[in-house]
């Protein structure tokens, strides 16, 4: 993000939304986030993976961990085969992305789905007003 050079990683928060990508394992499970009035919609590449082989979780914090396992085809050839490319990978692939999500989110609402290589997955919005955290701390001339 053009922010990270500038302001630095840890104040992209403050600056830009959605939130934190905390962790992303670099591979091509790419992501989209799109927002709509009602929820948060993430659409991420899965290719080859079964949806028996993607978990998607929420940990503490409202952070949505979306990890995938052995979803690429094991290379399977002769010892005589001569390889003149392997862009695709030969590996498992697993890939592990963690989001941390908005605090207006109905975390026990949220929907998944995998279908033709993405991952959809949908985070309701809460509507109702939440208490402030933000709390007065009183200063004494002594501790």
């Amino acid at each position: 993000m053009a922010a990270d050079g500038i302001f630095g990683y840890p104040l992209r928060r403050f600056l830009w939304s959605p939130p934190i990508f905390r962790e992303w394992s670099g591979s091509t499970a790419l992501m989209d986030w799109l927002e709509s009035p009602n929820a948060h919609i993430l659409k991420i590449n899965v290719p080859g993976f079964r949806k028996e082989d993607i978990k998607v979780q929420i940990d503490e914090g409202n952070i949505l961990q979306i990890k995938g396992e052995g979803g690429k085809e094991e290379a399977h050839h002769a010892k005589d085969t001569v390889w003149h490319a392997a862009e695709r990978g030969t590996g498992k692939g697993d890939f592990t992305r963690e989001i941390e999500l908005p605090e207006n989110v109905k975390v026990d609402q949220i929907k998944a789905q995998v279908e033709n290589g993405v991952l959809t997955i949908v985070v309701p919005k809460d509507a109702t007003s939440k208490p402030s955290k933000v709390r007065n701390i009183n200063i004494t001339s002594k501790l």
